[in-house]
């Protein structure tokens, strides 16, 4: 059972000025590799200063992405990172967390049903065709989210935009609004397209 804190369910952990971690629950300090294990044990915890109480989880999540990354299993395809880094600062970086939210909870209902497959594949049996599937469908997820994000033009391996005239921009202005409405519309599409899958596995 995961570990809680006295007060809020949270763990507290809290970060000091030389970068040391100390676990409020346990009395001890931690590295990320231990916040990681916490993770992947389901409990729950922030990241604060321990000076100022400023929270720090966001940064220190990044931190042990990057930790883990650099052990050899890299999740993060570099097309996919060159295109997160992308929509830093662009107006629609505002719609990407909704998009990777739900790719992510997607992922997250096929994985019982992946690890079930790779089971299989152990005793002698593996279903290519079903895990393929899957995997393929997830990360059709993944790629319309990322061109759905980028409907005026952006392209190129560093994910920003194609250069384009400022004299003669790509889209007029009075066609923005438009487009946006039609972004939402899409997003609403691809919601309903994954509650339908989802509702199809359970079947």
């Amino acid at each position: 059972m995961a570990a809680k804190s006295d007060n809020s369910g949270v763990i507290k952990i809290k970060k000091y000025a030389n970068r040391r971690l100390y676990n409020t629950k346990t009395s001890s300090y931690v590295t990320l590799d231990h916040l990681a294990e916490m993770i992947k044990d389901n409990e729950e915890f922030v990241v604060v200063d321990a000076k100022t109480g400023e929270d720090l989880t966001r940064s220190v999540l990044t931190q042990i992405i990057v930790e883990q990354e650099a052990k050899g299993q890299n999740l993060l395809p570099i097309k996919f990172l060159r295109q997160i880094i992308g929509f830093y600062g662009d107006s629609l970086g505002g719609v990407l967390p909704r998009y990777l939210e739900q790719s992510m909870e997607a992922f997250a209902q096929n994985e019982q049903s992946m690890r079930d497959a790779m089971q299989h594949a152990f005793k002698g049996f593996f279903p290519v065709g079903q895990f393929e599937d899957m995997a393929r469908q997830n990360m059709s997820m993944f790629e319309n989210a990322m061109r759905m994000m980028t409907p005026f033009g952006k392209s190129g391996a560093g994910g920003g935009a194609d250069n384009v005239s400022a004299s003669e921009p790509e889209h007029p202005a009075n066609e923005s609004s438009g487009s946006v409405e039609e972004l939402k519309a899409q997003l609403d599409a691809m919601q309903n397209q994954l509650n339908g899958l989802m509702k199809n596995r359970k079947d």
